[in-house]
């Protein structure tokens, strides 16, 4: 029988590689980063599993490696995309370089999207496909005051915009036979941040956070933060909220606070 393939982006380390790890068994693979070298590696050992895996260095910073793997996805043949590969540049917004911000907003917030849209036509073709893209659980945080949370602005900025587009598109394909799924996991160890998550006592292995995705997909998730309890109570509050911002403040007046007058 023919093994549907699986385009994992980030592939190299950490959670991408960790995907796959687990899905070697079952999907031939596509295996995407910049590291040519540490994805032969990859490559060899997960053939040893019966998948037949391509390898693809690419860096999703620049808009020729962005193309690269779209001109792949467009062949038709991918029918599971994981969007992984990402970078923190965790600095205050003062302190990080003008052709950074364009570097790691094309890295973070574009490329998932342009990688998602040269996928799409195929799955819709095939009649299956499932659509991974990772964020963050710092997607939630931009108004969170956290001594602990790193100076995060533009990486904000990037997986918010990650998780919106995830979210909206699962109920644009929600009549569709593609299933999408945004990850948003906490501190996890691996080598992300010069591997400062393998210091912290609560940090999820790379592993785990695979595994709750593919589980996640199983039960239908769209999204998926690997150690939240009680997750479906969270999201209904997320979206009462949500609804109270859009259908409350749409209105033809501004809101009495601005009309009062003042002392």
């Amino acid at each position: 029988m023919t093994r549907p393939i699986a385009l994992i982006t980030g592939a190299s380390s950490g959670i991408g590689a960790a995907y796959a790890r687990l899905l070697a068994d079952d999907h031939d693979l596509v295996l995407v980063a910049r590291r040519a070298d540490r994805l032969a590696e990859l490559a060899q050992e997960l053939r040893a599993h019966g998948a037949a895996v391509e390898v693809l260095p690419a860096d999703l910073m620049a808009h020729d490696g962005i193309a690269a793997v779209t001109d792949r996805l467009t062949a038709g043949d991918v029918r599971m995309l994981i969007s992984n590969a990402g970078a923190g540049g965790y600095a205050p917004l003062v302190d990080v370089d003008p052709a950074d911000i364009d570097r790691l907003l094309t890295l973070n917030a574009v490329a998932p999207v342009r990688l998602v849209h040269a996928a799409l036509p195929g799955m819709l073709a095939a009649g299956e496909g499932v659509i991974v893209t990772v964020a963050s659980l710092l997607a939630f945080s931009a108004g969170l005051a956290d001594s602990r949370a790193p100076q995060r602005t533009l990486y904000v900025a990037a997986k918010s915009a990650v998780l919106g587009f995830t979210r909206t598109l699962a109920d644009e394909l929600a009549d569709t036979p593609v299933r999408v799924q945004v990850v948003c996991p906490g501190v996890v160890a691996t080598e992300w941040n010069s591997g400062a998550g393998r210091n912290i006592p609560w940090a999820m292995s790379p592993e785990d956070v695979a595994a709750a995705s593919l589980a996640g997909l199983r039960l239908g998730e769209t999204v998926c933060a690997p150690g939240l309890e009680g997750q479906d109570s969270a999201l209904d509050a997320l979206l009462a909220a949500e609804a109270a911002f859009v259908t409350g403040g749409n209105q033809p007046t501004p809101a009495v606070r601005y009309t009062e007058p003042r002392d």
